[in-house]
């Protein structure tokens, strides 16, 4: 190989090393993390949670601050559109305890955990394409009765 193709491979070679060792905090700086989480006495400690409008993936942990276990007292995080929360909850509290509360392939949950007891922790991470920048959505917990006072307002860039 010529000193002058071997110049050029070595400059590709660093630039590619740059750029891959750049690109996991490029793509870091969009992940927007956000955490709410749930108690005994059925409430979420936020009644508002905001993603910014520069997100590309939200991500979402749920914590269950309480003590009782799933079957008794277990909550979800699952984020819909205002028009679609009481026909999601209703089909969840339908689906069961065995399907985490959430009907399969319920194209009208944009997002949802699985369902956690006390002590638990659970996240969900979803592309924020799936939601139109401005506009707000609710989460709600789905399991029976649960989202009378487990709801809340999801804001997306606004």
């Amino acid at each position: 190989m010529s000193a002058n193709r071997l110049s050029r491979a070595l400059v590709l070679c660093a630039a590619g090393a740059i750029l891959a060792a750049l690109a996991p905090v490029h793509a870091a700086g969009r992940l927007c993390k956000l955490e709410i989480s749930a108690n005994d006495l059925m409430r979420y400690d936020r009644k508002e949670l905001h993603a910014a409008a520069d997100c590309t993936v939200i991500q979402v942990k749920l914590t269950h601050t309480g003590k009782l276990p799933a079957s008794a007292m277990g909550h979800n995080w699952v984020l819909v559109e205002s028009k679609d929360l009481e026909g999601v909850a209703n089909a969840g509290a339908a689906a069961g305890f065995t399907e985490n509360y959430l009907a399969p392939g319920d194209p009208r949950i944009i997002a949802a955990t699985r369902l956690i007891g006390g002590g638990q922790s659970t996240t969900v991470t979803f592309p924020a394409s799936r939601l139109k920048l401005g506009r707000s959505y609710m989460y709600l917990c789905t399991a029976p009765g649960h989202n009378a006072l487990m709801r809340g307002i999801f804001h997306y860039g606004g």
